[in-house]
Protein backbone atom coordinates (compact mmCIF):
# COMPACT_ATOMS: atom_id res chain seq x y z
CA UNK A 1 0.00 0.00 0.00
CA UNK A 2 3.16 2.29 0.41
CA UNK A 3 4.47 1.56 -2.83
CA UNK A 4 1.06 1.61 -4.45
CA UNK A 5 0.54 5.95 -2.73
CA UNK A 6 3.95 6.55 -3.44
CA UNK A 7 3.67 5.39 -7.04
CA UNK A 8 0.21 7.54 -7.06
CA UNK A 9 1.29 10.36 -6.62
CA UNK A 10 4.41 9.89 -8.81
CA UNK A 11 2.11 9.76 -11.56
CA UNK A 12 0.06 12.59 -10.89
CA UNK A 13 3.45 14.82 -10.74
CA UNK A 14 4.58 13.16 -13.88
CA UNK A 15 1.27 13.46 -15.80
CA UNK A 16 1.30 17.16 -14.26
CA UNK A 17 4.36 18.44 -15.59
CA UNK A 18 4.17 16.38 -18.55
CA UNK A 19 0.35 17.63 -19.75
CA UNK A 20 2.06 21.29 -19.36
CA UNK A 21 5.23 20.56 -21.05
CA UNK A 22 3.04 18.81 -24.33
CA UNK A 23 0.94 22.33 -24.73
CA UNK A 24 3.92 24.38 -24.88
CA UNK A 25 5.46 22.15 -27.41
CA UNK A 26 2.30 20.80 -29.25
CA UNK A 27 1.15 24.98 -30.11
CA UNK A 28 2.78 26.30 -32.77
CA UNK A 29 5.61 24.88 -32.94
CA UNK A 30 6.50 26.12 -36.53
CA UNK A 31 6.12 30.00 -35.71
CA UNK A 32 9.19 29.47 -32.90
CA UNK A 33 11.76 27.22 -35.44
CA UNK A 34 10.98 30.44 -38.01
CA UNK A 35 13.68 32.06 -36.14
CA UNK A 36 11.84 33.21 -32.81
CA UNK A 37 13.51 31.53 -30.55
CA UNK A 38 17.12 33.64 -30.93
CA UNK A 39 15.49 37.01 -31.87
CA UNK A 40 16.69 40.11 -30.19
CA UNK A 41 14.49 40.66 -27.45
CA UNK A 42 14.99 36.24 -26.29
CA UNK A 43 18.87 37.29 -26.56
CA UNK A 44 18.21 40.31 -24.28
CA UNK A 45 16.22 38.91 -21.69
CA UNK A 46 18.40 36.39 -21.10
CA UNK A 47 21.07 38.17 -21.03
CA UNK A 48 19.74 40.51 -18.56
CA UNK A 49 18.34 36.91 -16.79
CA UNK A 50 22.09 35.94 -16.15
CA UNK A 51 23.73 39.15 -15.90
CA UNK A 52 21.58 39.82 -12.64
CA UNK A 53 21.46 36.52 -11.11
CA UNK A 54 25.55 36.52 -11.15
CA UNK A 55 25.72 39.76 -9.80
CA UNK A 56 23.27 38.74 -6.86
CA UNK A 57 25.05 35.73 -6.48
CA UNK A 58 28.80 37.65 -6.17
CA UNK A 59 26.99 40.12 -4.08
CA UNK A 60 25.26 37.96 -1.32
CA UNK A 61 28.51 35.69 -1.05
CA UNK A 62 30.67 38.51 -0.42
CA UNK A 63 28.62 39.71 2.28
CA UNK A 64 27.95 36.68 3.48
CA UNK A 65 31.61 35.30 4.49
CA UNK A 66 32.53 38.16 6.93
CA UNK A 67 29.09 38.25 8.39
CA UNK A 68 29.47 34.49 9.28
CA UNK A 69 32.77 34.33 10.01
CA UNK A 70 32.06 37.67 13.04
CA UNK A 71 28.81 35.50 13.96
CA UNK A 72 31.31 32.32 14.41
CA UNK A 73 33.87 34.25 16.07
CA UNK A 74 31.46 35.88 18.90
CA UNK A 75 29.32 33.11 20.35
CA UNK A 76 28.49 35.36 23.02
CA UNK A 77 27.65 38.58 21.16
CA UNK A 78 24.43 39.83 22.81
CA UNK A 79 21.68 38.53 21.41
CA UNK A 80 23.19 36.38 19.09
CA UNK A 81 20.40 33.42 19.36
CA UNK A 82 18.03 35.65 17.89
CA UNK A 83 20.39 37.22 15.45
CA UNK A 84 20.87 33.50 13.90
CA UNK A 85 16.78 33.24 14.01
CA UNK A 86 16.60 36.12 12.26
CA UNK A 87 18.69 35.01 9.77
CA UNK A 88 15.51 32.62 8.70
CA UNK A 89 12.85 35.43 8.84
CA UNK A 90 13.58 36.70 5.15
CA UNK A 91 13.20 33.13 3.89
CA UNK A 92 9.63 32.92 5.39
CA UNK A 93 8.83 36.46 3.99
CA UNK A 94 6.44 36.66 0.52
CA UNK A 95 8.00 38.43 -2.03
CA UNK A 96 5.53 41.23 -2.16
CA UNK A 97 6.17 42.18 1.46
CA UNK A 98 9.95 42.35 1.12
CA UNK A 99 9.56 44.58 -1.76
CA UNK A 100 7.45 47.02 -0.10
CA UNK A 101 9.54 47.50 2.69
CA UNK A 102 12.39 47.63 0.67
CA UNK A 103 10.77 50.96 -1.42
CA UNK A 104 10.00 52.02 1.88
CA UNK A 105 13.85 52.13 2.39
CA UNK A 106 15.60 52.67 -0.54
CA UNK A 107 12.16 54.27 -2.45
CA UNK A 108 12.12 57.53 -3.60
CA UNK A 109 10.49 59.12 -0.44
CA UNK A 110 12.33 56.41 1.40
CA UNK A 111 14.32 56.57 4.53
CA UNK A 112 17.99 56.32 2.93
CA UNK A 113 17.13 58.04 -0.43
CA UNK A 114 16.10 60.76 2.03
CA UNK A 115 19.22 60.57 4.08
CA UNK A 116 21.66 60.86 1.23
CA UNK A 117 19.48 63.26 -0.33
CA UNK A 118 20.21 65.87 3.00
CA UNK A 119 23.58 64.82 2.62
CA UNK A 120 23.57 66.76 -1.05
CA UNK A 121 23.73 63.42 -3.16
CA UNK A 122 22.44 64.39 -6.60
CA UNK A 123 21.43 61.19 -7.47
CA UNK A 124 20.05 58.79 -4.72
CA UNK A 125 19.91 54.76 -5.59
CA UNK A 126 17.01 53.87 -7.34
CA UNK A 127 14.67 51.22 -6.03
CA UNK A 128 13.69 50.21 -9.86
CA UNK A 129 15.68 48.14 -12.27
CA UNK A 130 18.71 46.52 -12.27
CA UNK A 131 19.75 48.15 -8.43
CA UNK A 132 16.49 47.21 -6.83
CA UNK A 133 16.44 43.83 -8.25
CA UNK A 134 20.10 43.27 -6.73
CA UNK A 135 18.95 45.30 -3.33
CA UNK A 136 15.80 42.36 -3.35
CA UNK A 137 18.03 39.40 -3.89
CA UNK A 138 20.34 40.24 -1.29
CA UNK A 139 18.01 40.96 1.22
CA UNK A 140 16.90 37.41 0.52
CA UNK A 141 20.21 35.28 -0.34
CA UNK A 142 22.19 36.98 2.51
CA UNK A 143 20.58 35.37 5.21
CA UNK A 144 20.62 32.09 2.83
CA UNK A 145 24.23 32.25 2.34
CA UNK A 146 25.18 33.53 5.91
CA UNK A 147 23.18 30.61 8.11
CA UNK A 148 24.87 27.98 5.44
CA UNK A 149 28.49 29.37 6.15
CA UNK A 150 28.25 29.48 9.94
CA UNK A 151 26.88 26.03 10.15
CA UNK A 152 30.10 25.00 8.01
CA UNK A 153 32.45 27.12 10.66
CA UNK A 154 30.19 25.56 13.36
CA UNK A 155 31.72 22.20 12.38
CA UNK A 156 35.02 23.06 12.64
CA UNK A 157 36.43 20.57 15.00
CA UNK A 158 37.88 22.05 18.60
CA UNK A 159 41.78 20.38 17.98
CA UNK A 160 41.64 22.84 15.04
CA UNK A 161 41.47 25.84 17.04
CA UNK A 162 44.12 24.45 19.77
CA UNK A 163 46.53 23.89 17.07
CA UNK A 164 45.95 26.78 15.65
CA UNK A 165 46.79 28.69 19.05
CA UNK A 166 49.41 26.63 20.21
CA UNK A 167 51.19 27.58 16.84
CA UNK A 168 50.94 31.12 17.66
CA UNK A 169 49.18 31.26 14.13
CA UNK A 170 47.70 35.03 13.42
CA UNK A 171 44.50 36.03 12.59
CA UNK A 172 44.71 36.09 8.57
CA UNK A 173 46.97 32.62 9.05
CA UNK A 174 43.79 31.00 11.11
CA UNK A 175 41.25 32.09 8.24
CA UNK A 176 43.52 30.82 5.22
CA UNK A 177 43.97 27.30 7.35
CA UNK A 178 41.46 27.15 9.29
CA UNK A 179 38.25 28.72 8.11
CA UNK A 180 38.44 29.46 4.43
CA UNK A 181 38.65 25.64 3.84
CA UNK A 182 35.76 25.45 5.49
CA UNK A 183 34.28 28.09 3.76
CA UNK A 184 35.80 27.34 0.47
CA UNK A 185 33.50 23.67 0.35
CA UNK A 186 30.31 25.36 0.50
CA UNK A 187 30.17 28.08 -1.68
CA UNK A 188 29.70 26.22 -5.05
CA UNK A 189 26.53 24.43 -3.68
CA UNK A 190 25.47 28.18 -1.93
CA UNK A 191 26.25 29.55 -5.15
CA UNK A 192 24.19 27.15 -6.85
CA UNK A 193 21.47 27.40 -5.12
CA UNK A 194 21.37 31.12 -5.19
CA UNK A 195 22.04 31.75 -8.71
CA UNK A 196 19.08 29.00 -9.35
CA UNK A 197 16.62 31.09 -6.92
CA UNK A 198 17.89 34.35 -8.55
CA UNK A 199 17.48 32.79 -12.12
CA UNK A 200 14.12 32.03 -11.77
CA UNK A 201 13.16 35.08 -9.73
CA UNK A 202 9.04 36.49 -10.42
CA UNK A 203 7.94 38.55 -8.14
CA UNK A 204 10.64 40.69 -7.48
CA UNK A 205 11.04 40.93 -10.66
CA UNK A 206 7.95 42.32 -12.01
CA UNK A 207 8.04 44.70 -8.67
CA UNK A 208 11.03 46.24 -9.02
CA UNK A 209 11.88 45.22 -12.25
CA UNK A 210 11.12 48.88 -13.58
CA UNK A 211 9.93 47.92 -17.38
CA UNK A 212 10.87 46.02 -20.04
CA UNK A 213 14.62 46.77 -20.10
CA UNK A 214 15.16 44.26 -16.68
CA UNK A 215 13.27 41.21 -17.62
CA UNK A 216 13.83 38.16 -16.79
CA UNK A 217 12.55 35.17 -18.75
CA UNK A 218 9.81 34.41 -16.17
CA UNK A 219 8.42 38.20 -16.39
CA UNK A 220 9.02 37.59 -20.22
CA UNK A 221 6.54 34.57 -19.94
CA UNK A 222 4.08 36.25 -18.29
CA UNK A 223 4.32 39.25 -20.18
CA UNK A 224 4.29 38.03 -23.38
CA UNK A 225 1.02 35.45 -21.79
CA UNK A 226 -0.97 37.94 -20.27
CA UNK A 227 -0.45 41.44 -22.14
CA UNK A 228 0.56 40.39 -25.30
CA UNK A 229 -0.98 36.56 -26.03
CA UNK A 230 1.83 35.83 -28.24
CA UNK A 231 2.00 31.78 -27.48
CA UNK A 232 4.95 31.40 -30.07
CA UNK A 233 7.06 33.45 -28.11
CA UNK A 234 5.50 31.72 -24.49
CA UNK A 235 6.77 28.50 -25.90
CA UNK A 236 10.49 29.92 -26.94
CA UNK A 237 10.87 31.33 -23.67
CA UNK A 238 9.24 28.61 -21.63
CA UNK A 239 12.05 25.92 -23.86
CA UNK A 240 14.68 28.50 -23.03
CA UNK A 241 13.99 28.22 -19.20
CA UNK A 242 13.63 24.73 -18.67
CA UNK A 243 17.17 24.29 -20.35
CA UNK A 244 18.26 27.23 -18.50
CA UNK A 245 17.18 25.66 -15.38
CA UNK A 246 18.55 21.66 -16.55
CA UNK A 247 22.02 23.23 -17.27
CA UNK A 248 22.34 25.16 -13.80
CA UNK A 249 20.74 21.79 -11.75
CA UNK A 250 23.79 20.11 -13.66
CA UNK A 251 26.15 22.23 -12.55
CA UNK A 252 25.36 23.07 -8.72
CA UNK A 253 24.92 19.15 -8.87
CA UNK A 254 28.69 18.76 -10.02
CA UNK A 255 30.66 21.79 -8.54
CA UNK A 256 29.24 21.03 -5.34
CA UNK A 257 31.84 19.12 -3.38
CA UNK A 258 30.90 15.73 -1.10
CA UNK A 259 31.49 16.42 2.41
CA UNK A 260 34.38 15.48 4.19
CA UNK A 261 34.15 15.19 7.74
CA UNK A 262 37.87 15.00 10.08
CA UNK A 263 38.30 12.11 12.25
CA UNK A 264 38.38 13.75 15.85
CA UNK A 265 37.59 13.49 19.38
CA UNK A 266 34.86 15.82 19.49
CA UNK A 267 36.70 18.41 21.83
CA UNK A 268 34.73 21.18 22.91
CA UNK A 269 35.55 24.64 20.75
CA UNK A 270 36.98 27.00 22.52
CA UNK A 271 38.64 29.97 20.46
CA UNK A 272 41.55 32.36 21.44
CA UNK A 273 41.82 34.75 18.12
CA UNK A 274 39.67 38.04 17.98
CA UNK A 275 40.03 38.63 22.03
CA UNK A 276 41.65 42.48 21.71
CA UNK A 277 39.27 45.24 21.32
CA UNK A 278 39.80 46.39 17.75
CA UNK A 279 38.79 42.52 16.62
CA UNK A 280 35.60 42.68 18.90
CA UNK A 281 34.63 46.40 17.49
CA UNK A 282 35.20 45.24 13.94
CA UNK A 283 32.89 42.13 14.44
CA UNK A 284 30.47 43.95 16.40
CA UNK A 285 30.24 46.64 13.50
CA UNK A 286 30.12 43.88 10.61
CA UNK A 287 27.13 42.27 12.72
CA UNK A 288 25.32 45.25 13.10
CA UNK A 289 25.46 46.35 9.59
CA UNK A 290 24.38 42.90 8.72
CA UNK A 291 21.42 42.98 11.14
CA UNK A 292 19.80 46.71 10.03
CA UNK A 293 20.07 46.20 6.49
CA UNK A 294 18.14 42.89 7.39
CA UNK A 295 15.46 44.63 9.86
CA UNK A 296 14.91 48.04 8.16
CA UNK A 297 12.99 46.99 5.23
CA UNK A 298 10.93 44.84 7.89
CA UNK A 299 10.55 47.62 10.08
CA UNK A 300 9.24 49.86 7.37
CA UNK A 301 7.00 47.29 6.49
CA UNK A 302 5.43 47.55 9.87
CA UNK A 303 5.69 51.48 10.19
CA UNK A 304 3.96 52.30 7.04
CA UNK A 305 1.22 49.28 7.41
CA UNK A 306 0.36 50.89 10.97
CA UNK A 307 -0.30 54.08 9.12
CA UNK A 308 -2.84 52.38 6.96
CA UNK A 309 -6.42 52.83 7.25
CA UNK A 310 -6.77 49.09 9.24
CA UNK A 311 -10.53 49.89 9.84
CA UNK A 312 -11.43 50.78 6.32
CA UNK A 313 -9.18 47.76 5.09
CA UNK A 314 -10.87 45.48 7.63
CA UNK A 315 -13.82 46.56 6.66
CA UNK A 316 -13.45 46.10 2.61
CA UNK A 317 -15.26 42.96 0.85
CA UNK A 318 -12.46 43.10 -1.87
CA UNK A 319 -9.82 42.42 1.00
CA UNK A 320 -12.25 39.92 2.81
CA UNK A 321 -13.06 37.63 -0.50
CA UNK A 322 -8.89 37.83 -1.34
CA UNK A 323 -7.97 36.90 2.02
CA UNK A 324 -10.51 33.91 2.31
CA UNK A 325 -9.42 32.56 -1.05
CA UNK A 326 -5.73 33.20 0.01
CA UNK A 327 -6.30 30.73 2.70
CA UNK A 328 -8.18 28.39 1.27
CA UNK A 329 -5.56 27.86 -1.42
CA UNK A 330 -2.96 28.07 0.75
CA UNK A 331 -4.53 25.53 3.13
CA UNK A 332 -5.19 23.33 0.44
CA UNK A 333 -2.32 23.22 -1.89
CA UNK A 334 -0.32 22.69 1.64
CA UNK A 335 -2.17 19.67 2.56
CA UNK A 336 -2.00 18.17 -1.04
CA UNK A 337 1.67 18.65 -1.19
CA UNK A 338 2.32 17.36 2.54
CA UNK A 339 0.20 14.22 1.94
CA UNK A 340 2.20 13.95 -1.26
CA UNK A 341 5.43 14.53 0.27
CA UNK A 342 4.57 11.85 3.05
CA UNK A 343 3.40 9.33 0.51
CA UNK A 344 6.50 9.47 -1.78
CA UNK A 345 8.97 9.56 1.05
CA UNK A 346 7.45 6.67 3.15
CA UNK A 347 7.51 4.55 -0.90
CA UNK A 348 11.06 5.71 -1.49
CA UNK A 349 12.08 4.20 2.43
CA UNK A 350 9.93 1.36 1.72
CA UNK A 351 12.00 0.58 -1.51
CA UNK A 352 15.34 1.51 0.03
CA UNK A 353 15.16 -1.98 2.37
CA UNK A 354 17.35 -4.16 2.39
CA UNK A 355 15.37 -6.92 0.82
CA UNK A 356 14.55 -4.83 -1.96
CA UNK A 357 17.51 -4.74 -4.15
CA UNK A 358 15.86 -4.81 -7.47
CA UNK A 359 17.20 -2.72 -10.00
CA UNK A 360 13.48 -1.91 -10.72
CA UNK A 361 13.21 -1.06 -7.33
CA UNK A 362 16.10 1.40 -7.09
CA UNK A 363 15.23 3.13 -10.07
CA UNK A 364 11.83 3.80 -9.09
CA UNK A 365 12.97 4.93 -5.90
CA UNK A 366 15.31 7.47 -7.72
CA UNK A 367 12.45 8.50 -9.75
CA UNK A 368 10.43 9.40 -6.77
CA UNK A 369 13.06 11.36 -5.01
CA UNK A 370 13.68 13.13 -8.87
CA UNK A 371 9.89 14.06 -8.92
CA UNK A 372 10.12 16.63 -5.53
CA UNK A 373 12.35 18.45 -7.77
CA UNK A 374 10.95 18.91 -10.96
CA UNK A 375 9.47 22.51 -10.22
CA UNK A 376 13.22 23.25 -10.36
CA UNK A 377 13.39 22.39 -13.64
CA UNK A 378 10.26 23.70 -15.00
CA UNK A 379 9.51 26.64 -12.42
CA UNK A 380 5.68 27.93 -11.59
CA UNK A 381 5.54 30.35 -14.56
CA UNK A 382 6.26 27.97 -17.06
CA UNK A 383 3.89 25.24 -15.45
CA UNK A 384 0.98 27.92 -15.32
CA UNK A 385 1.96 28.61 -18.91
CA UNK A 386 1.44 25.34 -20.36
CA UNK A 387 -1.59 24.98 -18.06
CA UNK A 388 -3.08 28.47 -19.56
CA UNK A 389 -2.62 27.14 -23.23
CA UNK A 390 -4.00 23.50 -22.59
CA UNK A 391 -6.98 24.71 -20.81
CA UNK A 392 -7.83 27.87 -23.46
CA UNK A 393 -9.29 25.56 -26.09
CA UNK A 394 -12.07 24.33 -23.21
CA UNK A 395 -13.51 28.01 -22.70
CA UNK A 396 -12.98 30.50 -19.71
CA UNK A 397 -9.77 29.48 -18.03
CA UNK A 398 -10.46 31.29 -15.21
CA UNK A 399 -13.16 28.65 -14.36
CA UNK A 400 -9.66 26.25 -14.10
CA UNK A 401 -7.91 28.73 -12.53
CA UNK A 402 -8.49 27.75 -8.67
CA UNK A 403 -7.43 24.17 -9.29
CA UNK A 404 -4.54 24.67 -11.10
CA UNK A 405 -2.77 27.32 -9.22
CA UNK A 406 -3.64 24.81 -6.29
CA UNK A 407 -1.71 22.12 -7.99
CA UNK A 408 1.33 24.61 -9.12
CA UNK A 409 1.71 26.16 -5.39
CA UNK A 410 1.91 22.32 -3.90
CA UNK A 411 4.37 21.75 -6.51
CA UNK A 412 6.27 24.82 -5.63
CA UNK A 413 6.58 23.40 -2.24
CA UNK A 414 7.28 20.35 -2.22
CA UNK A 415 10.98 20.04 -2.74
CA UNK A 416 10.87 22.26 0.49
CA UNK A 417 8.65 19.64 2.12
CA UNK A 418 10.49 16.74 0.89
CA UNK A 419 13.84 18.47 2.36
CA UNK A 420 11.74 18.21 5.56
CA UNK A 421 10.40 15.37 5.99
CA UNK A 422 12.78 13.04 4.50
CA UNK A 423 15.36 13.07 7.13
CA UNK A 424 12.60 12.91 9.96
CA UNK A 425 10.80 10.03 8.04
CA UNK A 426 14.63 8.01 8.26
CA UNK A 427 14.87 8.89 11.44
CA UNK A 428 11.61 7.76 12.44
CA UNK A 429 11.73 4.32 10.33
CA UNK A 430 15.61 3.39 12.10
CA UNK A 431 14.18 3.79 15.54
CA UNK A 432 10.67 2.28 14.93
CA UNK A 433 10.50 -0.13 11.74
CA UNK A 434 12.01 -3.17 13.33
CA UNK A 435 9.58 -3.47 16.24
CA UNK A 436 6.70 -2.96 14.37
CA UNK A 437 7.31 -5.41 11.87
CA UNK A 438 7.93 -8.17 14.74
CA UNK A 439 5.26 -6.76 16.51
CA UNK A 440 2.68 -7.27 13.42
CA UNK A 441 1.44 -3.74 13.65
CA UNK A 442 -1.00 -3.31 10.88
CA UNK A 443 -0.77 -0.45 8.15
CA UNK A 444 -3.94 1.79 9.62
CA UNK A 445 -2.79 0.81 13.79
CA UNK A 446 0.99 1.87 12.66
CA UNK A 447 -0.04 4.92 11.18
CA UNK A 448 -2.17 6.30 14.30
CA UNK A 449 -0.38 4.73 17.03
CA UNK A 450 3.22 5.21 16.07
CA UNK A 451 4.15 7.19 13.20
CA UNK A 452 1.79 10.15 13.63
CA UNK A 453 2.55 10.74 17.23
CA UNK A 454 6.32 10.52 16.05
CA UNK A 455 5.93 12.50 12.90
CA UNK A 456 3.34 14.82 13.79
CA UNK A 457 6.30 17.70 14.09
CA UNK A 458 7.99 17.88 11.29
CA UNK A 459 4.47 17.23 9.38
CA UNK A 460 3.01 20.07 10.79
CA UNK A 461 6.10 22.56 10.70
CA UNK A 462 6.03 21.04 6.89
CA UNK A 463 2.55 22.37 6.78
CA UNK A 464 3.04 25.83 7.72
CA UNK A 465 6.06 26.75 5.42
CA UNK A 466 3.83 25.07 2.62
CA UNK A 467 0.73 27.52 3.56
CA UNK A 468 3.38 30.86 4.21
CA UNK A 469 5.19 29.92 1.23
CA UNK A 470 1.43 29.39 -1.29
CA UNK A 471 -0.22 32.24 0.65
CA UNK A 472 2.75 34.84 -0.37
CA UNK A 473 3.35 33.48 -4.33
CA UNK A 474 1.89 35.63 -6.95
CA UNK A 475 3.55 33.17 -9.72
CA UNK A 476 0.46 31.47 -10.72
CA UNK A 477 -2.23 34.02 -9.47
CA UNK A 478 -0.56 36.41 -11.85
CA UNK A 479 -1.20 34.07 -14.78
CA UNK A 480 -4.97 33.26 -13.95
CA UNK A 481 -5.72 35.86 -11.58
CA UNK A 482 -9.17 38.12 -12.65
CA UNK A 483 -12.04 39.72 -11.10
CA UNK A 484 -12.94 36.15 -9.64
CA UNK A 485 -10.12 34.91 -8.11
CA UNK A 486 -7.87 37.59 -6.96
CA UNK A 487 -5.67 36.95 -3.69
CA UNK A 488 -3.99 39.02 -1.38
CA UNK A 489 -0.78 39.27 -3.00
CA UNK A 490 -2.27 39.71 -6.31
CA UNK A 491 -4.76 42.69 -4.50
CA UNK A 492 -1.38 43.81 -3.03
CA UNK A 493 -0.47 43.93 -6.48
CA UNK A 494 -3.16 45.39 -7.86
CA UNK A 495 -2.61 48.27 -5.34
CA UNK A 496 0.32 48.84 -6.02
CA UNK A 497 0.49 48.97 -9.49
CA UNK A 498 -2.80 51.68 -9.11
CA UNK A 499 0.05 54.08 -6.18
CA UNK A 500 -2.60 53.31 -3.65
CA UNK A 501 0.59 53.11 -1.49
CA UNK A 502 -1.36 53.12 1.87
CA UNK A 503 -3.22 50.03 1.25
CA UNK A 504 -0.44 48.44 -0.24
CA UNK A 505 1.11 48.64 2.96
CA UNK A 506 -1.93 47.72 5.23
CA UNK A 507 -2.43 44.94 3.07
CA UNK A 508 1.52 43.55 3.28
CA UNK A 509 1.58 44.30 6.71
CA UNK A 510 -1.87 41.49 7.25
CA UNK A 511 -0.23 39.39 4.68
CA UNK A 512 2.84 38.98 6.79
CA UNK A 513 1.05 38.92 9.99
CA UNK A 514 -1.12 35.71 8.56
CA UNK A 515 2.13 34.14 7.55
CA UNK A 516 3.42 34.18 10.75
CA UNK A 517 0.64 33.55 12.85
CA UNK A 518 0.71 30.36 10.26
CA UNK A 519 4.67 29.63 11.20
CA UNK A 520 3.78 29.78 15.03
CA UNK A 521 0.27 27.34 14.60
CA UNK A 522 2.62 25.04 12.62
CA UNK A 523 5.51 24.67 15.04
CA UNK A 524 4.43 23.66 18.29
CA UNK A 525 6.66 23.73 21.57
CA UNK A 526 8.69 20.77 22.20
CA UNK A 527 7.82 18.54 25.01
CA UNK A 528 9.67 18.77 27.95
CA UNK A 529 11.33 15.61 29.68
CA UNK A 530 10.99 15.54 33.25
CA UNK A 531 13.64 13.50 35.67
CA UNK A 532 16.81 12.70 36.04
CA UNK A 533 18.62 12.38 33.30
CA UNK A 534 20.83 9.62 34.53
CA UNK A 535 18.10 7.27 35.51
CA UNK A 536 17.76 4.53 33.70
Amino acid sequence: MTIAAGVFCLGGIMLFVGAAAWALLAADVAAVSEGRFFDAYVRRVTRFTLLQAVLSTLISIFLAIPLALALARRPAFPGRIWIVRLLALPLGLPALVAALGLIGIWGRQGVMNTLLANLGLAQPVSIYGLSGILLAHVFFNLPLATRFMLAGLERIPGEYWLIGTNLGMSRLSLFRFVEWPAIRGLIPGVAGLIFMLCATSFTLVLTLGGGPAASTIEVAIYQALRFDFDPPRVIALSMLQIVLTGVLLAMARLLTPPVAEAVTTGRRVIRFDGRNITDKIADALVISLGMIFILLPLAAVLVSGLRADMVRLAADPMVHRALSTSLAIALSSAFFCVLSGLALVAARQTLLQPRRTSPMARGLSSAISGSSALVLLVPPVVLGAGWFLLLRPFGDVAVFAPFVVVAINAMMALPFVYGILDPAMATHSARTGRLSQSLGIGFFNRLRLIDWPGLRRPALMAYSFACALSLGDLGAVALFGSQDMVTLPYLLYSRMGSYRTADAAGLALVLGFVCVILTIIGTPPERKVEGNADAR
